[in-house]
């Protein structure tokens, strides 16, 4: 995977302009939006995802910090998707059965 370093010390961006924590394969998206689902500070996002240093963290959340609209907008197209495609997908054969109990 080709990747170019950016201005953060542990901030890279892949080959589709996604920014990633480097030598890690998450992206610094994912941590923006458990950040701010759960209301986890640094710490707590630490001790959730023990293979990230504290310094990979605060740099993706200075990279966050400093392109805050530009993820934010990618964060609000992946919940469009996402709902676009909740309700495009039929119900499951195992909801299809849990519905008509009166289960669901």
């Amino acid at each position: 995977m080709a990747s170019v370093d950016t201005q953060y010390e542990h901030v890279s961006i892949d080959e589709h302009g996604v920014p990633f924590i480097s030598g890690t394969t998450m992206k610094v998206v994912e941590l923006i939006v458990e950040k701010m689902a759960y209301g986890w500070s640094p710490e707590e996002i630490h001790f959730q995802h023990p293979y990230l240093t504290l310094g990979q963290i605060y740099s993706a959340l200075a990279y966050y910090s400093d392109h805050a609209e530009e993820l934010d907008a990618d964060i609000e197209r992946r919940l469009k998707s996402v709902e676009a495609a909740k309700y495009s997908s039929e119900a499951s054969p195992l909801a299809a059965r849990l519905k008509s109990k009166g289960l669901l």
